[in-house]
């Protein structure tokens, strides 16, 4: 007699792995592109050339950047590559950091799943060993005076100088920190540093890299709209439009019918009114140069020439807000209700250059700019595009730095430190937890093994003495000097990193060994019966590595 059938609960077509073999798949996948990161870390770092699909080049070195281009299949590799941009998106730095270290936590844990440990335990010492983690950071972290000069330069010259840009460090820390602090902006004693609204940076091709500045105002890729119009002036009085010079027509289709021949001339000359009505309306606040977002019609651009006033047309409405902080003129919405205050007169001086073959509109020179254009010139678009990030990593460290002036030493020994404390508190535990909470102690080590593997120093020797230097009093600051492979006083080099970025790496990076060691079983249904060929062989893919 046959046996009972099987019973079938899920779809035939749903692949569904559980237990043991989900979270060694997990792990797996998640060291992979730990591994692809790896050699990006520290001073001495690798770049990376990747095509993406539109056949363009990507050349970097910034951890996110990377994972941005890569197509991943495996749900895990997924997540890691999403925490490289959640830590990009809050600190703007540690990207390559965030990815070893939690690949790092995972591989651990891997071994303690071997031995049959339940992974809640495992969970249980990593979520205590993050709150204590983070107590010992607050601990090591020493405050610092916004206002040195020399050593807000150092902190960003820590960030700058693992990437591209190393060569023009001094440069590069220099523009950083002007522009952060132009677009600083204190309101009610609420303080808002907002880079991506009102820093812009303009990447023109050609010239030399120290070219690159930042100016104390706005540039704009336009030209004056009538070769007449002036294009030098000092001391400018302002306007900023957001409705177009032209005739306004119906907002829903509107036909007129004419019957007399009369009528027509007089439609004509309607127009030619409202047009001239409008500009009346803005000579007489007897502005210099007028900025809009929409168009100028000719006969507007007649009008304001004969007034001598130079007009710029179509002006993103993101670079007219910054005009409008920079200057200090008010955005107006109709020219009838144009008045003395809304025209800006910070700037003093409006002039049109010709880089390249592009004509550019620059308003410089501001009394008290919140906004800023930040220049770069280099040889190709790729370059550009890497000092570009490079850059944007820089401000993002200058800017977690004023709001949260506290800092601890980069360069490993930070991770040396709260390695070391770890230890030390688990000698005090019992039960089976501490395995895997000094186990977190070790995989804190990953990032000075890394920096000294970058710099093809020896590991094992420069580890041992490292951790044996962390043992005596008051040797905290000590790490690895990421040119050279040997034992330094972070102190003494200078390298500091913000203690925001730093508690945000460490914070993602446990969480997400927390979240996939959570993991024991993965389910994925297939919509086609054609795709079941291909799908399957190609999720489990990073176990081969």
């Amino acid at each position: 007699m046959m046996g009972p059938r099987p019973v079938l609960v899920l779809s035939q077509n749903t692949k569904r792995e559980s237990g043991r073999k989900v979270q060694t798949g997990n792990i797996t996948a998640a060291k992979t592109i730990a591994d692809v990161i790896r050699t990006c870390l520290g001073p001495r770092a690798m770049m990376k050339m990747l095509l993406d699909p539109m056949g363009g080049i990507v050349m970097t070195n910034d951890g996110n950047a990377i994972l941005r281009e890569i197509q991943v299949q495996h749900p895990a590799a997924k997540s890691m590559i999403e925490i490289s941009r959640t830590q990009d998106e809050e600190v703007g730095d540690g990207t390559t950091s965030v990815i070893i270290l939690a690949g790092e936590m995972l591989s651990v844990a891997e071994h303690f799943l071997e031995q049959q440990m339940h992974p809640t335990v495992i969970i249980w010492a990593y979520r205590k060993a993050l709150d204590d983690m983070i107590s010992i950071l607050k601990k090591i972290g020493t405050p610092v005076d916004v206002n040195n000069k020399e050593m807000m330069l150092k902190i960003i010259k820590s960030a700058i100088n693992t990437k591209a840009i190393n060569r023009w460090s001094d440069l590069a820390c220099s523009i950083a920190l002007d522009a952060v602090k132009t677009v600083e902006f204190e309101e009610n004693g609420r303080k808002e540093i907002d880079i991506k609204k009102y820093a812009k940076v303009e990447k023109i091709p050609g010239g030399f890299c120290e070219d690159s500045c930042v100016l104390r105002g706005i540039m704009v890729n336009k030209d004056v709209t009538h070769p007449r119009m002036r294009r030098l002036i000092k001391n400018p009085r302002i306007v900023l439009l957001d409705c177009s010079l032209e005739y306004k027509k119906g907002e829903s289709q509107t036909d007129i019918e004419i019957t007399r021949e009369e009528d027509f001339a007089r439609i004509l000359q309607m127009e030619e009114e409202y047009i001239q009505q409008m500009c009346e309306d803005l000579i007489r606040v007897k502005p210099d140069l007028v900025i809009t977002e929409k168009g100028v019609s000719d006969l507007a651009q007649h009008y304001l020439m004969r007034a001598n006033i130079t007009a710029i047309r179509r002006v993103r409405k993101t670079d007219n807000n910054r005009i409008a902080r920079a200057c200090g003129a008010r955005i107006v919405s109709r020219t009838d209700e144009l008045r003395e205050e809304d025209v800006g007169t910070g700037a003093r001086l409006f002039e049109v250059k010709k880089i390249g073959d592009e004509y550019f509109a620059f308003i410089t020179d501001c009394k008290d700019p919140k906004a800023c254009t930040i220049i770069l010139r280099g040889a190709s678009k790729e370059i550009l595009a890497e000092v570009e990030r490079n850059l944007q990593d820089a401000m993002q460290v200058c800017r977690n730095v004023l709001m949260d002036p506290q800092l601890v030493p980069g360069g490993g020994a930070t991770e040396m430190a709260v390695s070391h404390a770890l230890t030390e508190k688990s000698k005090g535990m019992t039960g089976v937890e501490q395995w895997p909470y000094r186990a977190v102690a070790q995989a804190l080590e990953v990032i000075p093994r890394t920096l000294i593997q970058n710099c093809g120093a020896s590991t094992i020797r420069v580890l041992t003495s490292l951790r044996a230097k962390h043992t005596q009093e008051g040797s905290q600051t000590w790490g690895v000097n990421g040119e050279t492979g040997a034992l330094v006083d972070m102190k003494e080099l200078g390298i500091w990193e913000p203690l925001a970025v730093k508690l945000q790496t460490y914070k993602t990076a446990v969480e997400t060994a927390v979240l996939l060691l959570r993991i024991d079983d993965i389910v994925s249904g297939h919509k086609k019966k054609g795709d079941n060929q291909s799908k399957p062989s190609a999720a489990p893919e990073p176990a081969q590595e």
